[in-house]
């Protein structure tokens, strides 16, 4: 299970594109938890608890300028859990015991959920199976990447396609390494799935475009 970041309260409403730290397309309504909340009319605390059960899944982030992280959410997205009568239950009285017992143990699903859609989004962009593979190597630090594809000239070439995180910060700042940790799959049921995953598409880059055997550097 990773370890729950400092997370931070926003109200403030947003518009950024997909691969940003924002909503997954241009001109898509964000909301930070308090407005999220005002959304579904619950409290703050009970809003938190539903996303970090994965009942609600972030669209983006953003770091404010304490170093906590903002998470963001669709509007859309909220009005229909709000609207499904099958949520009801979720939105007043009491949480059920079985989820009561999945928050005793700290889960927070927020920043895996968040990785999931951005790589459904980076692979439904991705213009070919090098990219596609280096979508899913995006996610994957780089001693993991190695464990899943062996051939050196294929990582060479899968690091062309990596995505960056999202901007934010300077390179080197605290914010940078925040969205850099954000981006990383950390819980080992993650980890594997994303590399057998990998190995899978490259394979299938391999077999349609070889990567350059050239000289590898020291």
């Amino acid at each position: 299970m990773s370890a729950t970041r400092t997370t931070a309260h926003d109200a403030t409403t947003t518009r950024e594109p997909g691969l940003g730290g924002g909503g997954d397309g241009p001109g898509e309504r964000v909301v930070g938890t308090t407005e999220g909340a005002a959304l579904l009319g619950v409290p703050k605390a009970r809003f938190t608890r539903l996303a970090r059960l994965g009942l609600l899944v972030p669209a983006g982030f953003r770091v404010n300028r304490h170093h906590a992280v903002v998470w963001l959410y669709q509007a859309e997205e909220l009005l229909l859990f709000a609207s499904d009568d099958g949520n009801a239950s979720l939105l007043t009285g009491r949480t059920p015991g079985n989820l009561r017992g999945l928050l005793d143990t700290g889960v927070d699903l927020r920043p895996r959920n968040w990785r999931s859609r951005r790589l459904g989004l980076m692979l439904r962009r991705a213009d070919g199976p090098w990219a596609r593979a280096g979508a899913v190597a995006s996610l994957l630090g780089p001693p993991h990447v190695a464990e899943a594809v062996r051939d050196p000239h294929d990582r060479r070439h899968l690091d062309r396609f990596r995505r960056p995180p999202p901007s934010r910060g300077a390179p080197g700042s605290p914010a940078a390494g925040l969205a850099e940790e954000l981006m990383t799959a950390q819980d080992p049921d993650e980890v594997a799935w994303l590399q057998a995953d990998l190995a899978r598409l490259t394979e299938e880059a391999r077999a349609h475009r070889p990567a350059p055997r050239g000289p590898l550097g020291r």
